[in-house]
């Protein structure tokens, strides 16, 4: 429970108290449902490190970005109140890498489930997008490997790689989140990974063209699954009905289709449009109660999901594996997956206005003050001392001083053809 810093140290909040005074990170893991870890028979003959213990260390690891297990070493040596906090007395890091690799992938899948449930009860009542609902993104992202340490990841010469296909909902237009990941190697397909994640749900399903398959496709309509999907370029159309397309919109063409030579498939509903750039796009879709504008959005919102790929990937450093054997890669995965849906946790129950990314660098800042103080700075307005744009006056250039060492050449002088005598 978090407490507001100006609540007065009464009888009766006195444990509140105590909590708020609790360092940020250790905030941070209470948030975590840790019971079943704690089960005696997981943590058989592991004396040393229980596996509660090992994965807030490593949640620790990816919120403030440990890269490597030598920093690891660094790190436990300097934050001994946080290993106090943890019950760690020593461990050493290739103690960790042998027991993250070795940990069953199961364990952090159920721990993500359960943080989920903890996000859900700050976001069921989100609807998703004004007039449109709630999306599910899916897509699927790479992390690539050193060829040297996972031949087991080969997919082409140079390219060792391992992939995340990953479902995201878009809860409103400022809160995503992963609901389902699947880690896969690289020849997985993205067909195969969306058979996955493709479930009935009341919300509409987003995809590129990787996603489009005529039998899974005529599958989700028989099975009630509203999608909205990019269509190849060159798949055969079949127009059924032409509707009336909006003036001053960028709409060329919405229609009721039947795709495939074979006209087969049940009929789909077909809007083009055209983006800001001037490129094209067709979309197929199954929600026939919004406009063809709406549907257009909905495919622009598709981006989002390369965000969120960005933003792990260079605001948590996901680049960055600490193992190349299968297992501990996938661990990583579902850490970093706990990792976010934590900073987004901490945003909405701080009611805080800051994105996403400062509210982790606020963590990352504040990993060892106390919460009151972590608020505080997020509550932080800096006050205005700007007077707006004004009129600079032209002022006289200044003659620059480059000191006596660096070679500068004013103006470079017009090339003579010179020979050798």
């Amino acid at each position: 429970m978090f407490v507001p810093i100006n609540n007065p140290p009464t009888k009766e909040h006195k444990s509140n108290i105590m909590i708020a005074h609790k360092s940020v990170i250790s905030q941070c893991l209470s948030l975590l449902p840790t019971e079943d870890l704690a089960c005696p028979l997981l943590n058989y003959e592991m004396k040393k490190l229980s596996v509660e213990q090992l994965v807030k260390l490593f949640i620790t690891a990816q919120l403030d970005h440990w890269e490597s297990y030598p920093e690891f070493d660094i790190k436990m040596r300097a934050y001994s109140d946080l290993m106090k906090d943890i019950g760690i007395e020593s461990i050493s890091s290739s103690q960790l890498s042998r027991r993250i690799n070795d940990l069953d992938t199961s364990i952090l899948q159920n721990l993500f489930f359960k943080v989920l449930h903890e996000l859900y009860l700050h976001t069921h009542q989100l609807t998703g997008l004004p007039n449109i609902g709630r999306l599910r993104i899916v897509d699927a992202t790479h992390i690539k490997l050193p060829a040297v340490l996972s031949d087991w990841a080969y997919v082409t010469k140079g390219w060792n790689v391992v992939k995340m296909h990953t479902r995201l909902v878009v809860a409103s237009p400022d809160v995503h989140y992963p609901d389902k990941i699947v880690p896969s190697n690289g020849k997985a397909s993205d067909h195969e990974g969306g058979d996955l994640l493709i479930e009935s749900s009341d919300a509409t399903y987003v995809m590129d063209r990787g996603y489009m398959d005529k039998i899974r496709m005529n599958q989700w309509i028989k099975d009630g699954i509203e999608f909205v999907i990019r269509l190849k370029s060159d798949i055969t159309i079949h127009v059924v009905e032409d509707f009336n397309v909006p003036e001053g919109e960028n709409i060329l063409r919405d229609a009721k289709v039947i795709l495939g030579n074979e006209r087969k498939m049940e009929p789909v509903r077909l809007v083009e449009y055209q983006d800001s750039e001037g490129k094209v796009y067709k979309v197929g879709t199954t929600r026939w109660d919004l406009s063809s504008p709406e549907i257009a959005e909905i495919y622009k919102n598709r981006w989002i999901i390369e965000l969120f790929f960005k933003w792990i990937k260079q605001t948590l450093r996901f680049v960055k594996v600490w193992s190349t054997k299968p297992q501990g890669i996938w661990n990583q995965m579902f850490i970093a997956m706990i990792a976010y849906v934590l900073t987004l946790i901490i945003k909405l129950k701080t009611k805080s206005e800051k994105s996403l990314l400062s509210i982790i660098k606020h963590i990352q800042a504040y990993l060892h003050r106390t919460w009151e103080e972590f608020i505080a700075a997020l509550a932080y307005k800096p006050k205005k001392t700007s007077k707006g744009r004004q009129k600079i006056r032209e002022k006289p250039k200044e003659k620059v001083q480059y000191g006596r060492v660096a070679l500068i050449i004013e103006k470079r002088k017009k090339q003579v053809k010179r020979t050798i005598k």
